[in-house]
């Protein structure tokens, strides 16, 4: 049972050796008679001992609590010497900081960001992930990735997040599919095949099936491919059509197809673990983030 015992048990125990009066200890602890009477009650059960026993002039240690009071005090004065958090000049921290982002992500907000630490922390070095999975919530809880960059719905409970901008989408060919000044109906997009990006698994579906399904419509999955990077490639060098992020265009060798309607955007966020928030760096960089996207947050593009 002594396995369970707390920092309040000792500090109680310092006040009653101190004291020898459940008042005046309570007094000292800033609890009541009570809390402290509740706190020797739980001691003695821990420790199998009265510990103290009451007489006329107050409360008297049992030869046992006298036996372990130098422990409890040393313990107590290890605990009062724990260095506090000092703060460390940006351009003198020396660390690895490991990223993680979306291929998207990592074009619009990590290559900005990165610059940043360059030019103020200069001796800290990145490591840039691909996105991760079902891993990302054990791996930040770790400490192994400290911050992520993706969008809202990937963010797994658990995480704290910082919305940074919202993102709308356009539809992506390598041949114009509307006549000019006009605008294309789904019903004729639908009848192109689509390439979709699926970042984590491989997915057919896309995140536009149900948006499609609900104008009563089913498009022509062709491809599924794991980055927007690889998605424009093969947009380029075939008959596919395909929904990409307002940011990425334009781009050379596609054009923006007009269409009727749309589907919904996406909040682009970065996330990072709640045991990570007194992290000076952290700090520094969602300041970054917070000033660099200061204006798009809530209105989009």
């Amino acid at each position: 049972m002594i396995d369970k015992l707390e920092l309040n048990h000792l500090r109680t125990l310092d006040a009653l050796y101190a004291l020898g009066h459940m008042s005046a200890a309570a007094q000292r602890l800033g609890v009541t008679q009570q809390a402290v009477s509740l706190q020797l009650k739980n001691l003695r059960t821990l420790l199998g001992d009265p510990l103290f026993v009451r007489t006329g002039h107050g409360m008297v240690p049992t030869a046992y609590a006298q036996s372990i009071r130098p422990q409890v005090g040393q313990i107590l004065q290890l605990v009062s010497t724990l260095p506090a958090p000092q703060p460390q000049a940006l351009d003198q921290l020396e660390r690895t900081l490991t990223l993680c982002a979306t291929d998207y992500t990592q074009q619009i907000v990590v290559a900005d960001l990165v610059a940043a630490l360059r030019e103020h922390a200069p001796r800290v070095r990145v490591l840039l992930a691909n996105i991760e999975g079902a891993a990302l919530l054990r791996r930040m809880q770790q400490g192994e990735i400290a911050l992520a960059f993706t969008s809202s719905g990937y963010v797994p409970e658990g995480l704290h997040s910082l919305a940074l901008f919202t993102e709308r989408y356009v539809c992506a060919s390598a041949r114009a599919l509307a006549a000019p000044g006009q605008t294309l109906a789904l019903e004729a997009l639908v009848a192109h095949g689509f390439v979709v990006v699926s970042p984590g698994v491989p997915d057919l579906e896309g995140s536009a099936a149900a948006w499609f399904a609900r104008q009563g419509l089913q498009r022509r999955v062709a491809l599924s491919v794991p980055s927007f990077f690889l998605a424009q490639q093969v947009l380029r060098r075939t008959d596919l059509v395909g929904f990409m992020p307002s940011r990425l265009m334009p781009c050379e060798g596609l054009v923006d197809v007009p269409l009727t309607q749309y589907p919904p955007g996406y909040q682009v966020v970065a996330a990072w673990h709640p045991a990570a928030a007194s992290d000076p760096l952290l700090a520094w960089m969602l300041e970054y983030l917070r000033a660099r996207f200061a204006d798009g947050a809530q209105g989009g593009l």
